[in-house]
């Protein structure tokens, strides 16, 4: 992958004292003098039953300049819960929302906003990634918008997982550039192969900022049973009535997945079918869940296994010491009987130990082990040519050998779609699973990768954790306990088109399958429901009985509509469009579910705040995910799969260089990357209608920056410190964030002093004037900002845009340097003005 889409300004000392920042303002920092970053909390409250979350996600934001804004954020949900509900409180209202189909949705917030009205719209970018705008903020306004969510956690060997994100990754961008307007805020210019990568690509803040947001979570788990409860982030314990509640302790940054892990009693775990009837008994709702043994003495065929081994930019540090280990480990363990191959990919492939299937021998496993160990992270991530050419090596294998891909990778790409829509036809007969290795792992997209093809997928936070999940990887890569399932209801009709998935999954040793659907007519207890399938080329035949479920009513009907859309969804991901969008709207808006093509919308109609139509956009920053060694990232702006250096001269001052880099396996073309199939943006979900120009008055700003100054204090009770997972990070520092470290070769940083007002980090997302308040003064000092120096990176800074400008002027013939250097030019007048 390539460098974080980070936006910097290049400007001399003369020209930064004529701004009127502090010197110590901090690098690439734009702001009014009150602050700018409009996020100011996020309050998480999960209460747990048995194995199913409901959750309320709250965001507080505050406009401490003086105009109107439009706060715009791009956030993270768990990927596989169902938004059901949304609502804004503002001025002392409460503004439910309601579901719209995507394009109406975006109509009528438009008109809100252009008619003086409060309103907020929230949309699903990806499985997992929404973007949330609040327009029409008045200055000291706050408002504070909450999403509801529910669904099912995984369990897996009888240990339950809460996993919660806090930060959307920067994502590898390939493609060539698009014309024309972009299709959202971020800073990666929309592709070819990304038609909406700037709807998912957020401004970055630099490492070293003062925590802008304060992060509250609270989860409360039922007490039966629960043992072994351990948490990735430092939080307290306590006991209240029949739950244990699990709180955050303060100061923590949204850098990272929140994960809280536990065991269950075996009797806590079974094999059970719960059936709600809906409100008018005419149909219902049922949930079969299927928990397999966790260990089994089935033998497992011999296997053709490709370890697809990322190697990628954004891997750097412990994540590629992880992967290494990882793909070693999975060697291994292979037997005399099974052949292999490994694939380490960037934007090149590699064969290890050679081009084809080999013996797993001594020798060829000692020569691939040593070959991986020198493997580090470059380039940018090219999934899709690496994978293709895994699904290759394996077609021509027969039936009585196990055909096996496995991925392990962070996932941050951007052409999810693109990548399963080439994959899935080639997947015929070939497992594939996932070892996702990241504090912010890319979930969603390796979760429906490994349902592609009949496996599973493994989550990595620290290297202390990869041992515990190699040791399920070894078990579970061969045969499944079961396979070719199908169900049928004893007193129970089922409609068989309601399944979820749609594809029955295999049964793995310890993996519980949950399926979903419909009935007709109502559910008597005595109801039942028969599984058949085949164990080693046997059948096998198991019945499932009823169990009474009080809660079941509140949870259930969502998730089955969740899960309903995720199968048409990918349906239509993988090409097959038909009126897939028509029937993923109506059961959207049936069950207030949100999807990819229907939004939450929620408009205050009570009274006219901004008559005058003034409106600032204001981007929230988002944190550098922990555990991004150096800020590598990714993203490659503009054009497709660069090299990292290329691409980091890319995303300078978020002027997005169109590059000319070759594809995987191919020639580099004579005028940059051919387009695709999906390079209009009108096929997609967010192209529902045209971007929005604000009414009236000058340009409207974008920025991001300012710091909150509120820091939660811990609630009062009885609370004890509880286990943290290893690798956990140490316990935040309240007073201030670290300094920022010294750029090599750039000169000394002046002695630090007290910090002035707060100042921002990030800068806007894209190049364009910046019309900055003045004489306004900061509400929101941040009480925990550290004294850091922007003079050493201002000066490098400068001295790169010199250098680089003085290379194109030398005669540079190269494409990539005249655009740069035009680029520059342009977005340093841009600054000036």
């Amino acid at each position: 992958m390539t460098a974080l889409p980070l936006v910097f300004n290049v400007m001399s000392d003369e020209e930064v004292a004529a701004l009127g920042r502090d010197p110590d303002a901090g690098f690439g920092a734009l702001q009014t003098a009150r602050g700018l970053l409009p996020l100011t909390a996020m309050d998480v409250d999960a209460k747990v039953a048995g194995v199913i979350a409901s959750i309320e996600v709250a965001q507080t934001f505050v406009n401490t300049t003086g105009t109107a804004i439009e706060a715009t954020y791009i956030f993270p949900l768990p990927d596989r819960a169902a938004v059901h509900r949304f609502r804004m409180e503002v001025a002392g209202r409460v503004i439910e929302g309601v579901v719209e189909e995507r394009g109406a949705a975006r109509e009528q917030y438009e008109e809100a906003i252009a008619t003086g009205h409060r309103a907020a719209i929230t949309e699903e970018e990806r499985p997992g990634v929404f973007t949330l705008r609040v327009g029409n903020l008045m200055p000291g306004e706050a408002a504070t918008v909450r999403l509801s969510l529910v669904g099912p956690l995984p369990v897996d060997d009888g240990e339950v997982t809460f996993r919660f994100p806090l930060v959307v990754a920067p994502r590898y961008i390939p493609g060539a550039a698009l014309g024309g307007d972009q299709a959202g805020l971020g800073t990666a210019a929309d592709t070819s192969l990304v038609p909406d990568a700037s709807r998912i690509s957020p401004p970055v803040m630099l490492p070293g900022c003062p925590n802008p947001v304060r992060l509250g979570i609270r989860v409360s788990l039922e007490s039966g049973g629960l043992r072994e409860l351990v948490s990735s982030l430092h939080a307290t314990t306590s006991s209240r009535r029949d739950a244990q509640v699990i709180e955050l302790a303060p100061g923590h940054r949204l850098d990272r997945d929140f994960i809280l892990r536990w065991h269950v009693d075996g009797g806590e775990l079974r094999s059970k079918l719960v059936c709600v009837d809906d409100v008018d008994g005419k149909a219902g709702t049922f949930a079969l869940t299927l928990v397999p043994p966790s260990t089994t003495a089935m033998a497992s065929k011999a296997r053709d296994v490709v370890i697809v081994v990322d190697r990628s930019g954004s891997m750097a540090g412990w994540k590629m010491v992880a992967a290494r280990r990882a793909a070693a480990r999975m060697i291994d363990t292979l037997t005399s009987r099974d052949r292999f191959c490994a694939i380490p990919f960037d934007n090149v492939v590699e064969l290890v130990p050679g081009a084809a299937l080999v013996d797993a021998t001594d020798r060829n496993r000692f020569k691939a082990v040593e070959a991986l160990a020198k493997i580090d992270a470059r380039g940018g991530t090219e999934l899709a040519e690496p994978l293709r050419r895994a699904a290759q090596m394996l077609a021509g294998g027969t039936d009585d050998r196990e055909r096996v891909i496995v991925l392990v990778t962070d996932g941050q790409v951007g052409n999810e779609d693109h990548i399963l829509r080439e994959l899935a036809p080639n997947l015929r007969n070939v497992r594939m699973f996932t070892l996702g290795i990241d504090q912010a792992v890319n979930a969603a997209f390796l979760k429906r990768l490994a349902a592609a093809g009949g496996g599973l997928c493994e989550l990595v936070e620290s290297e202390d954790r990869l041992d515990a999940v190699m040791a399920k990887v070894h078990r579970r890569i061969g045969t499944p306990i079961a396979t070719d399932l199908s169900l049928r209801g004893l007193g129970l009709a089922i409609a068989n088109a309601t399944l979820a998935p749609k594809k029955l999954p295999d049964v793995y040793a310890g993996a519980p399958v949950t399926i979903l659907g419909r009935y007709h007519g109502a559910a008597p207890t005595s109801a039942r429901v028969e599984l058949t399938g085949t164990t080693l080329g046997e059948a096998m035949c198991t019945t499932v009985e009823r169990e009474g479920d009080t809660s079941a009513a509140t949870w259930l009907a969502a998730s089955w509509a969740r899960a309903a859309i995720r199968d048409l969804e990918d349906q239509y991901a993988t090409g097959a469009r038909g009126e897939l969008e028509h029937e993923i709207v109506a059961l959207s808006k049936r069950h207030s579910v949100l999807s990819r093509f229907t939004a939450f919308l929620a408009v205050d109609r009570s009274a006219v705040v901004n008559a005058g139509g003034r409106l600032v956009q204001a981007v929230q920053p988002v944190e550098t995910p922990a555990g991004w060694e150096g800020g590598a990232g990714a993203g490659a702006p503009g054009g497709g799969g660069l090299p990292m250096q290329q691409a980091t001269l890319g995303s300078l001052g978020g002027v997005q260089a169109q590059g000319y880099a070759m594809p995987v396996g191919a020639a580099p073309p004579a005028n940059g990357p051919p387009a695709s199939p999906m390079s209009s943006r009108s096929d997609l979900p967010f192209a529902r209608s045209a971007p929005r120009s604000i009414p009236s008055g000058p340009a409207p700003d974008r920025f991001s920056g300012g710091w909150p100054s509120d820091v939660r204090a811990p609630r009062p009770t009885e609370a004890s410190p509880m286990p943290s997972m290893p690798g956990a990070p140490p316990m935040p520092s309240m007073p201030g964030a670290p300094p920022m470290p010294s750029m090599p070769g750039a000169p000394p940083p002046p002695p630090a002093h007290s910090p002035p007002a707060s100042k921002s980090m990030a800068a806007p997302p894209s190049p364009g004037p910046a019309r900055r308040s003045k004489g306004e003064e900061d509400r929101s000092a941040s009480k925990d900002a550290a004294p850091v120096s922007s003079h050493a990176y201002l000066a490098a800074l400068s001295a790169l845009a010199k250098e680089l400008d003085a290379q194109a002027r030398a005669g540079a013939a190269s494409p990539p340097l005249r655009l740069l250097k035009q680029r520059l030019v342009e977005w340093i007048e841009d600054v000036r003005s």
